[in-house]
């Protein structure tokens, strides 16, 4: 198993500190990355706070987190399909 487990220092949060136990196979990065992108959506972390998360630079955080459906604009899929349907 691998356990991993991340804390951040910021100076007005109070943080929680998580320990899973993970089967070797699974990439520590992509569930880092996961769980960065949910808060991240939710607005419960800003982006350079994520990016500490996982470990990365902010833009490194930015450049990816298309990859796991999220706008770093802050539109859904829906909002985009509705400018899809705007005619010009």
């Amino acid at each position: 198993m691998l356990t991993g487990t991340s804390w951040l220092n910021f100076k007005d949060l109070i943080m929680k500190i998580l320990t899973i136990n993970l089967p070797e196979e699974v990439e520590l990065h992509s569930v880092k990355m996961i769980i960065a992108v949910a808060l991240f959506e939710q607005g419960k972390l800003s982006s350079g706070q994520a990016a500490e998360l996982v470990g990365i630079t902010r833009r490194q955080f930015l450049e990816e987190v298309g990859k796991y459906g999220v706008s770093i604009f802050g539109e859904t899929a829906e909002d985009l399909e509705k400018v899809g349907d705007i005619e010009l």
